[in-house]
């Protein structure tokens, strides 16, 4: 509500004087709705292109009809019993195996929708906690990731009481193979690369990796959260991008973001493994229940359709062509800006980022405090450290005001005040 104070953290984990008990009578529509749009104000501007992270608009208002009537189309279905709903069952099928090829996985591969990135992760991890106890013996396991991992792979470990180690990075950004390598032992059920990483935008030494863990007998996740909607299309347009997918022999699994570079709306993941029969461990199944046998393959049992109708919709309406030519017009923007960033004194790209994702410093001030005055501008930078810098995922919506940007820029470094640090960074 208008002019009430934020909830500190711990108000908001206890409620406390926060709890709000349901009105005993109903307002009317338009003033909830008033109330609703009224705090939606305050919100992140991304409908303009003010936001690097968490929404990835293609400011088409054609993409954008799309994924509005195929959310509606299903607002109110439940994807947990296909066979109630035979085309969600059918949509999801095609959904993951539109993915499954887009990454080059072999004839029996298996693959499943999940709510997100996350998801997909944990269930990656889950499935390879399984393997390592069946085939192997393995009680208490390990996995191996480079520090720029995205954290869910540390959240699964913690979920699955795997013990999670971090391996340091290379003078690049890129996992420090031999790091990850000396990390590695007898227990470990699983090695993760990243093509390409949240944090600086870098492909790891992926097929570097590959082959160790190929040798080692233990299977390796490469996670295309990020990547899997951006590389395959930079691939098609001429760009050198290193072998990261299933055509190398080491990568077991996959994660793949739908609601990222796909342009679904959220939550619509995929995580896709080399064999089918690998998918036998992410199921649950529950037989001793009243009400009947229970059986799910995500975290979650009732689960939104929209993302499932979203994702299926939007990928059948670009098609192969569609995301090219989206991705020529990204990488052109990605180009204006990263040369207009690498222009400005003292300001430097961070490693060599493969796609659209940036991370920059400043090598002369604080980078900091050029933050803080973007922020004072209205432009929503994420933040990195070791070295600290300013994080953007830029999108297609980003072409329209990428000059304003860098001018902005510019006065920024020009007028940058003292730093007030850094906001956490979710995406």
């Amino acid at each position: 509500m208008a002019g009430k104070p934020k909830a500190s953290k711990q108000q908001i984990a206890d409620l406390g004087e926060w709890r709000v008990p349901l009105p005993k009578v109903g307002r009317s529509s338009a003033a909830v709705f008033a109330e609703m749009f009224q705090r939606k104000s305050g919100d992140a501007d991304w409908i303009n292109g003010r936001v690097f992270s968490l929404v990835y608009p293609t400011g088409r208002s054609d993409i954008d009809g799309v994924l509005l009537e195929s959310n509606l189309a299903y607002l109110f279905e439940n994807a947990l019993n296909p066979l109630r709903f035979p085309s969600l069952g059918m949509m999801q099928f095609e959904v993951v195996s539109m993915v499954s090829s887009l990454l080059n996985a072999p004839t029996g591969s298996g693959a499943g929708f999940s709510a997100g990135g996350t998801e997909s992760i944990l269930l990656s991890v889950l499935v390879s906690r399984e393997r390592a106890k069946a085939e192997k013996g393995i009680e208490r396991g390990n996995i191996v990731f480079p520090l720029s991992a995205h954290p869910a792979f540390a959240k699964a470990a913690f979920y699955t009481g795997l013990e999670a180690r971090a391996t340091p990075l290379a003078g690049d950004f890129t996992a420090d193979a031999g790091a990850l390598r000396d990390a590695v032992d007898e227990n470990t059920v699983l090695i993760v690369g990243s093509a390409y990483g949240f944090p600086h935008g870098v492909i790891d030494p992926i097929e570097e990796l590959s082959d160790f863990a190929l040798s080692r007998a233990i299977p390796f996740h490469c996670d295309a959260c990020i990547g899997g909607f951006v590389l395959p299309f930079m691939e098609r347009l001429g760009y050198d991008v290193p072998a990261f997918d299933f055509r190398l022999p080491g990568v077991t699994q996959m994660s793949c973001d739908i609601h990222k570079y796909g342009y679904a709306t959220k939550g619509a993941s995929v995580v896709v493994y080399r064999e089918s029969q690998w998918m036998n461990h992410q199921m649950f199944a529950y037989d001793r229940w009243p009400a009947g046998f229970y059986w799910t393959g995500s975290v979650a049992g009732a689960r939104a359709a929209s993302p499932v109708a979203a994702a299926w919709a939007v990928m059948n309406y670009l098609g192969e062509e569609g995301y090219v030519e989206i991705m020529r017009g990204l990488m052109a923007t990605t180009a204006r800006l990263r040369n207009g960033i690498a222009e400005l004194p003292g300001l430097a790209i961070l490693g060599s980022p493969a796609g659209p994702l940036l991370a920059f410093t400043s090598q002369r001030d604080d980078i900091n405090a050029i933050g803080d005055v973007m922020d004072d501008r209205g432009w929503h930078l994420g933040r990195v450290n070791n070295p600290s810098g300013l994080h953007m995922m830029i999108s297609p919506l980003h072409a329209t005001n990428a000059d304003e940007f860098l001018a902005d820029l510019a006065d920024a470094v020009a007028d940058h005040g003292e730093s007030r640090g850094g906001d956490a960074h979710y995406n």
